[in-house]
């Protein structure tokens, strides 16, 4: 094996696990994201929990993140849960999804 090839092998494997990274970020990410959610539409324990796990499912639906967004942003709506404006919504996405890398990156 030359070296131009074990270098290739070296970014495949790097890119492999990013990609594998980011699929448990983000799932993670939308767990924590439907669980604060589930808070602010006074759902608590099971129904929480089951709540959250729809919100890692829609984001199946497609690529990016505004699958997630408009189902969290219909449910409160839903419910009347006028406090909560897109941007924090957006912003809440961006500070759950760093926490979700840091947890996964620490073993957590």
């Amino acid at each position: 094996m030359t070296t131009f090839d074990k270098r290739e092998e070296g970014f495949e494997k790097k890119y492999a696990h990013d990609e594998e990274l980011r699929f448990k970020a983000t799932a993670r990410r939308n767990k924590l994201f439907g669980l604060w959610a589930a808070e602010k539409l006074g759902l608590k324990g099971a129904e929480a929990d089951s709540y959250a796990k729809s919100v890692v499912i829609v984001d199946f639906e497609e690529g990016g993140d505004n699958d997630v967004f408009r189902k969290v942003r219909k449910d409160l709506d839903v419910k009347g849960v006028s406090d909560v404006p897109d941007q924090r919504l957006r912003q809440m996405m961006d500070e759950l999804l760093a926490k979700a890398v840091e947890d996964i990156k620490a073993g957590r």
